[in-house]
């Protein structure tokens, strides 16, 4: 008697080793359970940028879907990276998201960048925007050839989110053609914003639909945006193409989970994101938002349009420091 009791006792502690290691017969796939907790959702900026508004809108929207909550939560520094440092130190088991943008982008085109592409398993792209240079309303510079003509006065203050982004990447490519400018960091999306207004910049290097209380406010101005042709909504405001400058790097934002995330997990999250982009809350943020109509870029394409991009970057880059 004695001796069967410790035969089920062992039996039973090497059946609860076996299930607690996720050998238990009747367990279900982690993939098929997915998701059965809250997912976090992790923005590499401070709060009130153009990632934190679309990761608040696509959160909400994938909710439903889900059937679990996406907590927001902002992370910024280093131009993205801390928030995506957080990211590839959890585990890829779905339930960690973030968005890239393309300032953080920007530095995977540099050979030594802390991080790499395919690091990361991109969603879909979830908006692409025109950038530009912007002044305050009550500057003296009103146009393009002001701030050129300003610029061999004294060096100008533009303010972009970091270095190695595309902000800083187009001010030294504007350096290389002549203009005198100097990149100023703000991470603080806010701060970055009402630089020009408060005089610690001279010019933004910003996307239109960030800023459009600034603009509707009549605070601040485009004086160029960076397009091949003219940008809806901004007919009259000049763009790189006409004026000769080869610089036309779009900003775009994508969400990703980490590499090595269960193929099903990614395909239950890019069907969600796939969906949201069909509804109208979504395309209205686009319009908003100044954004290319088409802007969504489905999974399956998301990881060439972000080569593509990338090779555009380096481009742009080599220009700018003349290698």
């Amino acid at each position: 008697m004695f001796r069967e009791e410790i035969v089920t006792q062992r039996f039973a502690l090497i059946a609860g080793l076996l299930l607690a290691l996720g050998f238990g017969f009747t367990q279900p796939a982690a993939a098929d359970d997915y998701p059965s907790r809250p997912i976090t959702y992790i923005v590499p900026w401070g709060p009130g940028g153009g990632a934190d508004t679309l990761a608040r809108l696509t959160s909400k929207l994938m909710e439903p879907q889900l059937k679990v909550s996406l907590p927001v939560i902002n992370v910024p520094g280093a131009t993205g990276q801390t928030g995506l440092t957080k990211l590839v130190t959890a585990p890829a088991d779905g339930y960690t998201m973030a968005i890239i943008t393309g300032d953080t982008a920007g530095l995977f085109a540099s050979p030594n960048s802390h991080f790499k592409i395919d690091q990361f398993i991109p969603l879909g792209v979830m908006i692409q925007q025109p950038s530009g240079f912007y002044v305050a309303m009550n500057s003296p510079m009103k146009t393009w050839d002001d701030v050129v003509k300003a610029s061999q006065q004294h060096e100008l203050r533009v303010a972009v989110t970091g270095y190695g982004s595309p902000d800083a990447m187009t001010v030294d490519y504007f350096k290389s053609r002549g203009v005198k400018l100097q990149p100023v960091p703000f991470p603080e999306p806010g701060l970055r914003y009402s630089s020009i207004v408060g005089g610690q910049s001279d010019l933004l290097y910003e996307q239109a639909g960030d800023v459009r209380s600034f603009i509707d406010g009549k605070q601040i101005r485009p004086v160029m945006l960076f397009s091949k042709t003219p940008v809806t909504g901004f007919e009259q405001v000049p763009y790189s193409g006409k004026l000769g400058y080869n610089v036309t790097l779009t900003q775009f934002r994508v969400v990703v989970v980490r590499a090595g995330t269960d193929p099903k997990i990614v395909q239950k999250l890019s069907d969600a994101l796939a969906k949201v982009a069909t509804t109208k809350e979504y395309t209205d943020y686009l319009s908003q938002q100044y954004a290319i109509p088409t802007s969504f870029v489905p999974a399956k394409d998301a990881g060439p349009y972000i080569q593509k991009w990338l090779a555009e970057a380096r481009a742009l880059s080599a220009a700018g420091t003349g290698h």
